[in-house]
């Protein structure tokens, strides 16, 4: 994992979980990556979600993302 490259980490079943049902959506409507995206670990599924953690000056922002 390169500096600047921002935290990928799989999400649990009950991460997954409590994700859904806090936006009230189905894995379908998340934003889509790539299995074979370089910035991902080998040991991910497709239909696994990703959480990506993205930190600018003085804030975190958080992003969720469905392995395809």
């Amino acid at each position: 994992m390169h500096i600047l490259q921002p935290k990928h980490t799989k999400l649990s079943q009950e991460e997954v979980k409590i994700l859904l049902s806090k936006y009230e959506i189905h894995p379908d409507q998340l934003p889509k990556i790539k299995k074979a995206d370089p910035t991902l670990s080998e040991n991910i599924k497709v239909g696994d979600i990703i959480k990506i953690e993205r930190k600018s000056e003085n804030k975190k922002t958080t992003y969720y993302r469905v392995v395809v």
